[in-house]
């Protein structure tokens, strides 16, 4: 159990942080920009969530949410053996598969794409849409930090995952909205 008695360390006042090891590293390092666009990915999905009523949609949201906690302790972890125990947190592949079920029983709701959608449509797809972005953005600073240090690959799958997840939700909360907005190429020409 966590317990915070202070907000504020000051350990980090000189640009360092601290890893679940013990060891320090820059606030700059690659490994604590993956964190920070997680933490950021996180804040996004929570304001899309915050825009959905109570349903499946949200939890699957708040699941979410949860795991990239775990995901950014995954990554704050440093070492080569990924495998999760009582004392470490790893993604492991079955949340990746989860995610992949989840995304495969809202696409069958869904139409097939006939065009390219753009951002938008209802407030909550909208958000969805923000989030999904905050996502790749994650996943690209992990692949770059991944060519620096060992990650766990599941992780950076799960943020893959996460993106299309975040993608076909966008598209099942706008079907209740009046559905996806098309792009339409070079329609201001």
């Amino acid at each position: 159990m966590v317990k915070l008695n202070r907000i504020y360390t000051r350990t980090g006042d000189a640009g360092t942080t601290g890893l679940v090891d013990g060891s320090r590293i820059a606030k700059s390092h690659p490994r604590m920009a993956l964190i920070g666009d997680v933490d950021e990915a996180n804040s996004a999905i929570g304001v899309a969530a915050a825009q959905l009523p109570a349903g499946p949609e949200r939890s699957m949201l708040a699941r979410i949410q949860n795991e990239l906690f775990d995901l950014g302790a995954d990554v704050a972890t440093p070492g080569e053996d990924f495998a999760p125990s009582e004392m470490t947190l790893r993604i492991v592949p079955a949340q990746v598969e989860r995610l992949e079920a989840e995304i495969d029983a809202m696409t069958d709701r869904l139409e097939p794409l006939r065009s390219f959608i753009l951002p938008g449509g209802s407030p909550a797809a909208a958000a969805l849409h923000l989030a999904r972005a905050t996502a790749r953005r994650a996943e690209r600073t992990g692949v770059a930090a991944a060519a620096e240090v060992s990650l766990n690959p599941a992780a950076l799958t799960y943020l893959n995952r996460l993106s299309d997840h975040l993608f076909v939700l966008a598209r099942v909360v706008n079907l209740g909205a009046g559905g996806d907005v098309l792009w339409q190429p070079g329609a201001t020409r």
